[in-house]
C-alpha cells in the first residue's frame, strides 16, 4: 500500500492506494499515531485502493476515533463500498 499525505486547508489529506489489510493496516496506524495535536480533520481519498479488510476497517476507525469524528473518506470504488455498507460503516463515516 502507498500512504501519500498532504495538508488541507483544515486538516491533512491520506490518499491511499493498493491494498489496505492486515499486512499494511500497520503503516496506517503509525502514521496517524504521529498525528500532531494541531490536526482536526482528515480526509481520506481511497480512489486508488483495491481492497480493504477488517485490519483496515479498524485503522480508519481508530482515526474516526482520535479525531472526534473529524474524518472524511472520498473515492470509493464499488468493492469497497461494498464493504462500507456490509459493515455499516457508510452510517459511520462521511463519505463523499
Amino acid at each position: 500500500m502507498e500512504i501519500s499525505i498532504n495538508p488541507t486547508e483544515n486538516g491533512l489529506l491520506f490518499s491511499l492506494s493498493g491494498r489496505l489489510d492486515t499486512l499494511t493496516a500497520p503503516r496506517l496506524q503509525e502514521a496517524l499515531a504521529g498525528l500532531s495535536p494541531d490536526v482536526k480533520s482528515l480526509r481520506f481519498d481511497l480512489s486508488g485502493l483495491e481492497y480493504i479488510s477488517s485490519a483496515g476497517l479498524r485503522a480508519l476507525l481508530s482515526a474516526y476515533k482520535k479525531l472526534n469524528g473529524a474524518v472524511t473518506l472520498t473515492g470509493l470504488n464499488e468493492i469497497c463500498r461494498e464493504v462500507f455498507t456490509v459493515t455499516g460503516f457508510t452510517e459511520v463515516f462521511s463519505i463523499e
